[in-house]
């Protein structure tokens, strides 16, 4: 067995080991505001529940380990007090991927990743209409762990209200974990499937992704498009250019004949079936021909 100091690791060793040995971990979904009104969405995986009178949930947006800043949830709950977690299911777990991409401040997170603002009936920040569950939060708290690159600041927030989407309620009220289908967060790219296992994503562009308010509208407003569909073609740093569209139309006309000819539904159903495969250049090609 391997045995190790953690004063003797470098913090980006030691968090990786972390990461992948405490696994997997619950994901908070924050979304908050700064003082001037703009809304802010990130996820964090260290979260968990810890008490229910009072309700109490507390997550820790960690002091970024390269250059020792601080993330904007942070920033945003200190100011404001006020915080909604939204639980993750797979539905969307493209998408909030997508946006952990740390885009610049001011920068709105939902419309970067394409999921919906839905005013909170307490507090100020805006619940993910897509969550099966969301809940309004005051902060109590927050407890500063240390200075330096890797340290957790922990947000100890009181639930105030939660809000359940029915169809994941079974014929009692409670919460059916099957239809909830959530997703946890593992090491490196891996996130698991309550009910499937591990899956990887890969992790969103340093160069930042285009994000959901880049695209064109008959992509962003597509009914074949699922929402990981849109967190996979919104993490790429810039559209195809026509030449290689073109040239790729021109090839794939010898197994698709019609495809000039498809409708945009057509040309959507295809570039999900390029998806399936990872594949989002092709897809985008596809889309934009």
């Amino acid at each position: 067995m391997t045995s190790l100091d953690p004063k003797s690791l470098p913090t980006s060793k030691l968090h990786g080991y972390l990461l992948s040995a405490v696994a997997p971990r619950p994901i908070a979904f924050a979304s908050t505001i700064d003082v001037n009104g703009n809304p802010n969405l990130s996820p964090f995986s260290f979260f968990n529940v810890f008490s229910a009178n009072p309700p109490i949930m507390i997550f820790s947006p960690a002091r970024r380990v390269r250059d020792n800043t601080t993330k904007h949830t942070l920033q945003n709950v200190e100011a404001t007090k006020e915080v909604v977690i939204n639980v993750v299911n797979y539905d969307m777990v493209h998408q909030m991927s997508l946006s952990s991409t740390e885009y610049p401040d001011g920068v709105n997170e939902f419309d970067k990743s394409g999921l919906t603002m839905l005013k909170s009936d307490i507090v100020k920040p805006f619940r993910v209409a897509e969550a099966p569950v969301q809940f309004e939060c005051k902060v109590n708290d927050v407890i500063k762990l240390g200075t330096e690159g890797g340290a957790g600041n922990l947000i100890i927030c009181e639930v105030v209200k939660l809000h359940i989407d029915d169809d994941v309620l079974d014929e009692n009220g409670v919460i059916n974990q099957q239809k909830l289908d959530l997703v946890a967060r593992a090491g490196g790219s891996y996130y698991t499937r309550a009910k499937k296992g591990f899956f990887e994503i890969p992790k969103p562009l340093s160069t930042l992704g285009i994000g959901v308010d880049s695209f064109p509208e008959h992509v962003k407003n597509s009914m074949v498009l699922t929402g990981n569909d849109l967190g996979m073609l919104a993490n790429i740093e810039a559209l195809p250019s026509d030449e290689s569209v073109k040239s790729f139309v021109e090839d794939l006309g010898e197994r698709y004949s019609n495809i000039k000819k498809a409708t945009h539904r057509q040309k959507h159903k295809l570039a999900r079936n390029y998806l399936s495969f990872g594949d989002v250049e092709s897809a985008w090609k596809i889309l934009l021909s």
